[in-house]
């Protein structure tokens, strides 16, 4: 099946095509224009002139974005099959991510209608007496944004959700690896009156379409989630342009000696080995109190090895494969580099792009499957012995997006919520859990921004003052 891309609002193919495959099976799942520096280029005077129109008012982006997010919950299930197809992302965790996704287009719309400035009490100072001060927010211009394969229709919304409700234009590069959850959300957008050259989608590889899109003069904001790397390289390659970056993440969870361990088990089975842990929340290092560990480390053991692991499309499957067997390999490689250091490693047997859920028991600190961000089926688990210890393993991470922290102790936990250096912190819950319409976003290499539509907004818009002298 072939699957064009959309540039300023006609569908573009090429002489090369991109083959998107199953990564469960290798199955072909469609192909998609491998498009260049050229269409890129395309692309962003049909941004340019769409924003110049001026034609596309508050209410108009609501409705639009109400309409889209109405279709998209009439058809979850075919959302859902191609999010599996192409992702291997479990068929009840591809219904969530979409249920989701209705979620950030209606935040999104909500946003659109109440986009409004401020006014400035300019007779707050002698200067400013018998004048009038307001600021509006503007849409900041023409966006480029660059999107995941973990998350290949969530992650997209989050992006041109908020530039709809912004007022932006957008030239989107989707995943190589996931683009057609991408591709047919554009189209449902255009569907529920989204003007055609609204949204142009540049499908192709990160050298041949990325790179010319960061580097193009025109985008005025780029939004991109990705490697820690990548994402550094695009704030090099365009310094004057404002970036916003989602990055990694190796996220910590304190397990104290009053919590509820059945709770936490249950969790970090959910929050470390959904969608094979591709993600950047996915929980990887418990820390769990000396006078607990032995026993949380011997539940979780029982409870990872029920883990279903197989085919995204079989209902019962719940770790389906990695994206890539190079991905599968890599962190394989990293479960061999934790035995030969004398760690204990339950489960980590690689079947091709399959990997069993594996537990790491007090791995060194220096090992890639501790420090680094996996992005696997693995959960490494620590003992410490007092609140302090905790928070500075927690906290000696090159990362800081989300950490969570199991306690019955309401001082335990507002300490750990002053004291962790984390975007987000969650008490009794896995940091693996998010909310679309959360301040979303983490510190370090994990990024410096914050998503959610009413956050995204903000940065997708800048004020412009106002004044009126009688």
């Amino acid at each position: 099946m072939q699957v064009p891309a959309r540039i300023g609002g006609r569908p573009v193919s090429a002489d090369e095509w991109i083959e998107v495959l199953s990564p469960f099976d290798g199955s072909p799942v469609a192909r998609v224009p491998a498009l260049g520096a050229e269409h890129v280029a395309e692309a962003v005077a049909a941004a340019s002139a769409a924003l110049a129109r001026g034609d596309f008012p508050q209410y108009r982006r609501a409705e639009v974005l109400e309409r889209a997010a109405e279709l998209l919950a009439e058809r979850t299930e075919e959302f859902a099959v191609t999010i599996a197809r192409e992702a291997g992302k479990p068929i009840r965790d591809a219904r969530a991510e979409t249920l989701r996704c209705v979620d950030t287009l209606r935040f999104s719309a909500v946003e659109a209608r109440r986009l409004s400035g401020e006014v400035i009490p300019m007779d707050a100072s002698a200067s400013g007496v018998g004048r009038l001060g307001f600021a509006l927010r503007h849409p900041v211009g023409v966006i480029a944004a660059i999107s995941p394969f973990n998350f290949p229709l969530n992650l997209v919304a989050h992006k041109l959700g908020p530039a709809i409700a912004a007022g932006c234009p957008v030239v989107l590069k989707p995943a190589e690896l996931t683009p057609v959850s991408a591709i047919r959300l554009v189209d449902l957008l255009v569907e529920a009156g989204l003007p055609a050259d609204w949204i142009s989608v540049v499908t192709g590889t990160g050298p041949d379409a990325g790179t010319p899109l960061v580097a193009h003069p025109v985008p005025a904001l780029i939004t991109f989630t990705g490697s820690v790397a990548v994402g550094r390289r695009i704030q090099d390659t365009a310094p004057r342009k404002r970036v916003l970056l989602e990055l990694g993440s190796n996220a910590p969870v304190i397990v104290e000696p009053d919590a509820d361990l059945d709770r936490v088990v249950a969790q970090v089975r959910l929050g470390g080995f959904s969608y094979a842990g591709q993600s950047c929340i996915s929980t990887q290092r418990v820390l769990a109190h000396a006078d607990i560990y032995d026993k949380l480390l011997h539940e979780l053991k029982i409870a990872v090895g029920s883990l279903r692991v197989g085919d995204p499309l079989d209902e019962d499957t719940e770790v389906g494969p990695l994206i890539s067997e190079a991905a599968a390999k890599r962190v394989e490689d990293w479960l061999d580099r934790a035995r030969a250091a004398g760690a204990e490693v339950t489960g980590g047997v690689r079947h091709g792009t399959l990997i069993t859920p594996a537990v790491v028991a007090d791995p060194p600190r220096d090992l890639d499957v501790y420090r680094q961000e996996v992005f696997g089926p693995v959960v490494t688990v620590t003992p410490y012995t007092h609140l302090a210890e905790a928070i500075g393993l927690a906290n000696d991470s090159d990362f800081g997006l989300q950490a969570g922290v199991f306690t019955a102790d309401l001082g335990v936990a507002l300490r750990a919520a002053r004291e962790l250096e984390f975007g987000g912190v969650l008490i009794n819950q896995v940091p693996t859990f998010r909310a679309d319409q959360q301040p979303y976003g983490g510190l370090r290499d994990a990024g410096n921004t914050r998503e959610g539509p009413a956050y995204t907004v903000q940065e997708m818009t800048e004020l412009r003052f106002v004044m009126v002298s009688a």
